[in-house]
């Protein structure tokens, strides 16, 4: 092997991102204009205010016109009509960098649909720079934002991982890599030929940590997979370095072998390098007004002297959040975090760090509501984020995104596995409670019930909104789904937007939720399913603005999934449709300013499958009530509202007279089958 020439090495350092972030960051030193905002706490209602309606796109899902690019596609000016219309004020891109790997001098393509960056440009596959400010453009032309993504936990195997591995310069302190000494590399597994690294299996990273080379296992392996990856460690093949000697390294990557985790505590302080300046170019080149942290609770790990390695919870990701998120405030952005780590953890991480958090404490609870009827852990999980603290108004309550449904309950399995929970009359662990919700919802989501739904490694089930539904419902078969259970499916999904959207803080949803997608056939993403990723039967192709009706995949080459609804232009011209009962839903939402609205009471009630949210609306607006029965069987209930000023209760979205509360705060509420209602109690009384 020989030696890289410096030709080579000045090519790969003019295409890395701490090059790029570098040069960057001289644009700011010595300069006034990092010093204008305020940095040092999050906040969340400020960044809701900017955009409290997002719509979740994925690049990759993404129908073009005939020969135009993704970004082409996403800021075209019919999908911007329909999105205002609806009353989208914020579009999430999905990573759009160029991502993947690099093997001399040819890119290799994503590994994980954008999620291991290798530059602050734009990826070619899905357009260009000039696109991308287009679609900032329009965006701001319809009233919206664009939102965008860090990572700071990994990258691609790019150039600046490749120069890590020929240990050049500051580039192996980006990354947590160590050098095994020649004499131990009989410890490492040989790479197989056409590989450029391989997993370690555990007994190797057992032996590598008695050896005091690395940290030792991590709590859990994602994305575990038995023969292609068992632990959160690889070896590299032999690299010549740019010294001309030859090394072999063993790097960690919480993630997929193709994305190597950084170092956050390294002294040459490259990771932090990198990631804010990626933060600043989205802010100040691509336009983005808000970004998304990925993956930002797996900043540190630490060995400890029994057991698993300290890697979740860690101050470290605390202390990192923090810097990066107060830089992102100084240059005039916010941020938010999608962390399916304990509610402790979302809270800890939240004092100085991102601003919102994605909400993945009841994401799974409404889910469950669903498929069993039953809305006793939903309303133990709502309880939960009161008691933590946090305000419901700093999450993004969402519908479908690009990843699997978890169930890992990660808050029951961890910190909280023998603190004590009532359910259902009885006092159970928190571990015992994780398991009986978890073997629920995977006997109704998949297998006999569903089979059309596949479980994601052991993180939960690849599934759309829609296919959920059907599971409720009890359909086996998607392929005999008839008028009458499209607009049954119809009806369940709207209960879950008036959840979502129906309480302080964000609602986002997805393109697959917009047209009602259905997952893939296995056989259909097959190539894309060789480590065990069934994601991609979820990641079906959309085409919201009929862009290209003909089409039978993205551009990116994903089949079209079937549509249950239509586009979302022709569901715009059909009054009855999905999208017009969610355009009905967003336009109260934002008249009454719930995303500004403050939760005060999630009451006890008598129905299995009520659920009921009280929130005081802002500028003395009063209090609204959100009843959903989340039951097949119809509901009349009176409830008992303490605290609330009698007064009559007006519906809201179909703008009636449902009834009065009383003088003793009490309301009576009826409900049909899978009816959700938003309701207003319209006081007498003075304000104070």
């Amino acid at each position: 092997m020989s030696t890289p020439d410096d030709a080579y090495l000045q090519w790969l350092e003019s295409q890395s991102m701490l090059s790029a972030a570098r040069e960057r960051a001289r644009l700011y030193a010595g300069q006034a204009r990092l010093w204008q905002r305020p940095y040092a706490q999050a906040r969340p209602r400020d960044a809701s205010a900017i955009a409290s309606v997002w719509f979740t796109a994925y690049p990759a899902s993404i129908v073009t016109r005939e020969g135009g690019s993704v970004l082409q596609a996403m800021g075209d000016e019919g999908l911007w009509h329909a999105l205002s219309e609806l009353g989208v004020q914020g579009i999430h891109n999905g990573p759009t960098k160029r991502s993947g790997g690099l093997r001399g001098h040819d890119f290799t393509p994503t590994i994980d649909g954008n999620f291991d960056r290798i530059s602050f440009g734009i990826d070619p596959a899905l357009g260009t720079e000039e696109e991308m400010l287009q679609l900032s453009r329009m965006a701001a032309a319809h009233n919206a934002v664009v939102i965008d993504d860090i990572i700071p936990a990994h990258t691609g195997k790019g150039p600046d991982f490749r120069l890590a591995e020929m240990a050049y310069g500051d580039y192996p302190g980006l990354y947590h890599m160590v050098e095994i000494r020649e004499e131990d590399w009989e410890l490492l597994p040989e790479v197989p030929p056409g590989r450029d690294s391989v997993n370690l299996l555990p007994p190797d990273v057992d032996r590598l940590k008695d050896k005091h080379y690395i940290v030792g296992q991590l709590q859990r392996v994602i994305f575990f997979e038995p023969g292609v990856k068992e632990t959160d460690w690889s070896a590299t093949a032999p690299v010549t370095g740019a010294d001309g000697k030859v090394r072999r390294w063993v790097y960690l990557h919480y993630f997929k072998e193709g994305q190597p985790s950084l170092n956050w505590l390294d002294p040459t302080f490259a990771a932090q390098q990198l990631i804010i300046g990626d933060a600043l170019h989205a802010i100040d080149v691509t336009g983005a007004r808000v970004l998304r942290l990925d993956a930002n609770g797996f900043l540190g790990v630490e060995r400890r002297a029994e057991g698993t390695a300290w890697s979740e919870g860690h101050p470290l990701s605390v202390t990192g959040n923090q810097l990066l998120a107060g830089a992102i405030r100084k240059a005039g952005g916010f941020s938010f975090q999608e962390l399916n780590l304990t509610i402790d953890d979302i809270a800890a991480m939240s004092h100085g760090g991102a601003d919102l958090s994605y909400d993945f404490i009841t994401r799974p609870a409404y889910h469950h509501a669903l498929l069993t009827g039953d809305t006793e852990f939903l309303r133990l999980m709502l309880r939960e984020v009161h008691a933590f603290g946090i305000d419901p108004a700093s999450l993004i309550h969402a519908l479908q995104n690009h990843d699997e449904l978890t169930l890992e309950l990660v808050h029951f399995w961890t910190l909280h596995a023998y603190d004590q929970y009532h359910y259902h009359g009885q006092t159970l662990p928190g571990g015992i409670l994780r398991e009986h919700i978890r073997e629920e919802m995977y006997e109704r989501l998949t297998g006999e019930h569903a089979p059309y739904n596949l479980k994601f490694v052991t993180n939960g089930v690849a599934c759309t909104t829609a296919s959920v539904i059907t599971a409720a419902l009890g359909i086996r078969d998607l392929g005999a789904i008839t008028p009458a259970d499209i607009e049954q499916i119809q009806r369940l999904h709207i209960l879950l937007v008036m959840f979502n959207a129906m309480q302080p803080g964000v609602f986002a949803l997805s393109g697959w939720d917009l047209v009602g997608a259905l997952p893939l056939a296995p056989e259909q993403v097959e190539h894309l399913m060789g480590d065990g990723d069934t994601r991609w039967i979820h990641r079906g192709a959309y085409d919201l603005a009929d862009l290209d009706p003909d089409a039978d995949t993205s551009a990116e080459g994903l089949p079209r999934a079937r549509s249950l609804y239509g586009s979302l232009a022709s569901q715009l011209q059909s009054p009855g449709s999905f999208a017009c009962q969610l355009k009905r839903i967003l336009s109260v939402r934002r008249a009454y300013d719930i995303a500004a609205s403050r939760q005060i009471l999630i009451p006890d009630v008598q129905a299995r499958g009520l659920l009921v949210m009280v929130h005081e609306l802002p500028a003395d607006k009063g209090v609204q009530i959100t009843a959903l029965n989340f039951g097949a069987e119809p509901i009349s209930e009176t409830l008992c509202l303490p605290g609330i000023a009698p007064g009559p209760v007006v519906d809201i979205i179909n703008e009636r007279v449902e009834g009065d509360l009383t003088e003793d705060c009490q309301l009576t509420v009826n409900l049909d089958p899978y009816e959700g209602l938003a309701l207003r109690v319209v006081s007498t009384a003075l304000p104070m």
